[in-house]
């Protein structure tokens, strides 16, 4: 037996050892499936009142144009039987041929074997034909509402993208190539992190973007040096430390998102805009959030606005002997921020100097990539869940989000994780993206129903605190960053709301990249530019076309501004001197505390 033959027995001995090994994992694997815990039917499929609909509408478009539907037809079948007669040529030849048209530059088919192997070719130009047939019929149905047809559309391309063929062992050829190269041992090493995933989510697989060993929280993310001056059951009030030994008269108190953490706003120094803005001399306040368990049931937008944003602005203000503050509002905080500006005015409260929003949506007349979460029964399906537990809990908010960009957020990191058995990267930002926050059934049910269905706040008024909340009440000096491919809050929407505002004093700017990308970009990256354009009556196409490009980051253009509502400059204002003694340091306490923490202590 020679050398070579001698290895390659070697090595089938080391796959078939691996091999069996794959066995004993299975077996835990169905263990930990077995742990899932019940969810709604209507959250992982649509209903079947949107199958009847599109099978009704596509149907009858057939009975009123039969050729088209036969033409459709004959030329998929003609395509794929001339495809399959250049797949035995190649086997002949060894030599593939593309499909005329233009070159694929799908990255999910970035290996050669794709172009070169006949097997590999004939199976993704197949499925590319496939993929667009199906786009095709549903863009083709007639007699549907235009909201169903969006939904039918993201649907189908839920299926098409689950379907590529890169999502299958024996179809991928980078996931075949690393299991011969390590003799199947990427094969148990995916297996192992599959059941990890979902053993660490109770039986719910949720792909694990980041190696959650490689960060810890005030170590070696969210570091900027502060006080936690303010504690109550809905918050914690954050006063970062100067770093100058002056500072601007008004402060700024910032709220972040609760859907997530406040330190995406702090990952680490480079890109903190946290520290950005007290390295640029201003007494700066963060609230970091409660992670409710279900407890907090019965808490809603109105606990929100009290116990959130109006005691942080009433310690602020105390802290600071200041009569106002500068407020920024980030994602649906910044959505609530305009609520509360609509209470205060109502209230005859000028606490509030100026706002800034963050990617903020307030008129949700246009749903857009969100159409099809918030429908009836999507949000009958969250409504009863969220009663069921009390909290909405983290990870079906993930889950929703990441499926709007499903093939970057879960088949991509899948197929790396569980095929290729690679470890996942150690990514702070997706490691902040992972470690999420519950809402509370009540405030859950009442933002999807009343804002994000019915509009409420931008057309008939808001009903909250026994009156009604109106956006055109928002009347001070505000300035609002969009970003120009949010498919989280699209900008035209966070434009159209900032348009409907009540204020004579609005700034807009359009960032580029997006939801997360576009706020945090710091100068020294040099990497996204952002447009202005002072002239907001425009249509949002007219103001884009005539707004002014500025290279960098916007960063610097909101400073000037908020510069000029600040005042005067005051000796630097240490946290705890104002008879708010710390209660510890900066992170804080409730940061560290995960999404599903509560469930241990059930």
């Amino acid at each position: 037996m020679t050398t070579g033959q001698e290895n390659l027995v070697e090595n089938n001995a080391v796959l078939q050892e691996n091999l069996k090994k794959l066995e004993e994992l299975s077996a835990r694997l169905v263990s930990a499936v077995q742990s899932k815990q019940h969810i709604h039917p209507s959250l992982n499929a649509p209903g079947p009142d949107l199958m009847v609909k599109a099978s009704s509408a596509y149907w009858a478009s057939v009975m009123q144009n039969p050729a088209k539907l036969m033409e459709d037809q004959v030329n998929f079948w003609g395509q794929s039987v001339q495809h399959f007669i250049e797949v035995q040529q190649s086997l002949v030849t060894g030599q593939t041929v593309e499909p005329s048209g233009d070159k694929i530059t799908d990255r999910r088919f970035a290996n050669p074997m794709w172009e070169s192997h006949p097997f590999f070719n004939y199976v993704k130009n197949q499925y590319l034909r496939n993929a667009e047939l199906l786009n095709a019929a549903v863009q083709e149905i007639d007699d549907m509402p235009e909201h169903d047809r969006h939904r039918m559309q993201h649907f189908t391309q839920q299926i098409i993208d689950m379907m590529s063929p890169t999502n299958f062992l024996a179809t991928n050829p980078d996931a075949l190539e690393k299991a011969v190269e390590t003799q199947g041992q990427s094969l148990l090493d995916g297996l192992e992190n599959l059941i990890s995933d979902i053993e660490a989510n109770n039986g719910e697989l949720l792909v694990k973007l980041s190696d959650d060993k490689a960060f810890e929280i005030g170590k070696n993310i969210a570091t900027t040096p502060g006080k936690v001056v303010f504690r109550n059951r809905m918050m914690e009030l954050i006063q970062f430390s100067p770093t100058t030994e002056q500072q601007f008269e008004t402060p700024i108190v910032m709220f972040p998102p609760w859907i997530n953490k406040y330190y995406i706003l702090d990952l680490k120094t480079s890109n903190s805009l946290i520290k950005w803005i007290t390295d640029q001399g201003y007494t700066l306040f963060v609230v970091s959030w409660v992670n409710p368990d279900p407890s907090y049931a019965d808490v809603g937008l109105e606990h929100y606005i009290e116990e959130g944003y109006l005691k942080a602005i009433e310690i602020v203000k105390e802290i600071t002997d200041q009569p106002q503050v500068n407020a920024i509002g980030y994602c649906i905080a910044g959505t609530t921020l305009a609520l509360t500006l609509s209470l205060l005015k109502q209230r005859g409260d000028t606490s509030i100097k100026t706002a800034t929003f963050f990617t903020a949506l307030t008129d949700f007349s246009d749903q857009g990539e969100f159409t099809p979460f918030l429908q009836n029964d999507f949000v009958d399906g969250i409504e009863a869940q969220a009663q069921e537990t009390g909290v909405l809990e983290s990870f079906i908010m993930s889950r929703t989000f990441s499926y709007l960009r499903s093939n970057d957020l879960i088949y991509g990191p899948a197929i790396k994780s569980y095929m290729m058995g690679e470890a996942p990267p150690a990514f702070d930002l997706l490691y902040w993206n992972s470690d999420g926050a519950n809402l509370p059934a009540k405030m859950v049910i009442h933002y999807l129903r009343s804002l994000c269905q019915a509009n409420e706040f931008a057309t008939d008024g808001f009903e909250l605190f026994d009156t009604t909340l109106k956006l055109s009440e928002v009347d001070v000096p505000l300035m609002s960053i969009a970003c120009e491919t949010d498919h989280i809050a699209a900008w035209r929407d966070c434009y159209r709301g900032v348009q409907k505002m009540g204020s004579k004093d609005k700034q807009f700017i359009l960032a580029q990249s997006g939801h997360i990308a576009g706020i945090v970009n710091p100068p020294s990256k040099k990497k996204y530019g952002h447009f202005t354009n002072p002239d907001i009556s425009l249509a949002w196409n007219d103001w884009q076309d005539k707004a002014k490009f500025h290279d960098g980051t916007w960063w610097m253009t909101w400073e000037n501004w908020i510069q000029s509502h600040s005042g005067d400059k005051v000796v630097s204002r240490i946290p705890g001197e104002a008879g708010y003694d710390p209660l510890c340091d900066a992170p804080g306490t409730y940061v560290l505390v995960k999404a599903a923490d509560w469930k241990a202590k059930v």
